[in-house]
Parts: C-alpha cells; sequence; structure tokens
C-alpha cells in the first residue's frame, strides 16, 4: 500500500461521524470498548463494529490490561497523524512573495515570514510603487512587526534568483509574470478597500497560509 492510499483509507474510515468521535476521545487517552460506548451511549454491538473499520484502516490499536487480562484497552496508532498529513517539503533557500506594487501584500508576507521562519525571506513586486502603504505599516505594527518604511519596494526582476521559492500573494502578479512562481496565494487586495478591517483580513490570510507552509519545510 503506497502513503496516498494509506491516507485514502484513513480519511474513508474518518469520514462518519460516530469513528471520528471515537478518534476525538482517543487523542486524549486509552479507552477499553466499554468505556468509549458509556461516553458515546452507544450499544456494544455498534462499538465492535466502528472499532473493527478503525482497527481495519490501521488507525487504533489494542492493548491487554496489566491487570485485568480480560480487558483490552484502545489506542490510536502513534503515526497516524503524520500518515493523514500532505508530505513535507524540501525548504528552498529563500522565500520571495511578490505582488504588483510591492506596498502592501508582499511587505506583510515577508515581515510575518520572518517572525515565524529561520528561512530567509525577501519581497518585491511587478509595478513597483514609490513606497510601502502607510496602512501596511500600521498593520505590522498593530502585530508587533516592523516594515522598514526606507526601503523603497523593488522589482521582482532585481530581487528574484534562481534559488528562490516564488510566491505570489496577488492575481494579477500570478497571471503577468512571465518567469512564472512556485506557488500562488489568492489575497483580496486591502489597498482597493483602504480599510484597518480590509488589511486586517489580508494579514490574517496570509498569517494561515505562511504557518500552514512553514510547519511542512523540513531539512532534507
Amino acid at each position: 500500500m503506497t502513503d496516498l492510499e494509506r491516507r485514502v483509507a484513513i480519511f474513508a474510515a474518518l469520514a462518519d461521524q460516530t469513528r471520528l468521535r471515537i478518534v476525538d476521545l482517543l487523542t486524549l487517552g486509552d479507552l477499553s470498548s466499554s468505556e468509549i460506548g458509556t461516553t458515546l451511549d452507544l450499544r456494544s454491538n455498534l462499538i465492535a463494529h466502528h472499532l473493527g473499520v478503525l482497527e481495519s484502516a490501521r488507525i487504533i490499536t489494542r492493548t491487554r490490561s496489566e491487570f485485568d487480562r480480560r480487558r483490552s484497552y484502545i489506542g490510536l496508532r502513534p503515526e497516524v497523524f503524520d500518515t493523514l498529513a500532505p508530505p513535507s517539503v524540501a525548504p528552498p533557500r529563500r522565500v520571495l512573495f511578490v505582488c504588483t506594487a510591492n506596498s502592501a501584500r508582499s511587505q506583510l508576507a515577508e515581515v510575518i515570514w520572518r517572525d515565524v521562519s529561520a528561512i530567509d525571506v525577501a519581497s518585491a513586486g511587478t509595478q513597483p510603487a514609490s513606497a510601502v502603504n502607510p496602512q501596511a505599516l500600521a498593520t505590522a505594527e498593530r502585530h508587533g512587526l516592523i516594515i522598514d518604511p526606507a526601503r523603497p519596494p523593488r522589482h521582482v526582476d532585481e530581487v528574484r534568483t534562481d534559488d528562490d521559492l516564488v510566491i505570489t500573494v496577488c492575481d494579477d502578479a500570478h497571471e503577468r509574470m512571465l518567469t512564472g512562481d512556485d506557488l500562488h496565494w489568492s489575497v483580496r487586495d486591502p489597498a482597493r478597500v483602504g480599510t484597518a478591517a480590509a488589511f486586517e483580513s489580508a494579514f490574517d490570510t496570509l498569517c494561515q497560509r505562511i504557518r500552514a507552509l512553514s510547519s511542512r519545510l523540513i531539512a532534507a
């Protein structure tokens, strides 16, 4: 069975509310089948059925009690959640965030990335503005991050290197870049709305994307 087939089998087994509730319980500790039945108010035959499915998918294990040998405890296999997670990605030398003006989204992405990852980072634009958007500066500052206002936005051709993992955070940049990108995140342009709420929404979206990606970058 390949890793992908294994993941499919696990997701199929968990595509049931009762089995998912059982797994939720087992993330906290091992339980006997009778304890699971009592907690979830299920008959023993139903518990046996669902545990059988989870066992066939190699999600759970059964361990005989050292005290009462008639009793078994159900536990999660330790590798289950690693199997469910997408495969890790080899880290790049540097991450380069690109938007159109390099005045808001890519600047915010750069400082967020620097805050959560040790991997080098830069930002650039396909049509750089003359200065960083004041709302981007203010948004970063509200979250304890600093965008250097003295560094003007830069063109992607001046910044990009062959070793960069290029991530566009702007639909326009993604669709216009002749040399292409490696990943694209469709983040709404907060400058079009111009409100603090719009910039906060863009910041939150970038945070979620960055944390998800950075957690998958591990050394080979």
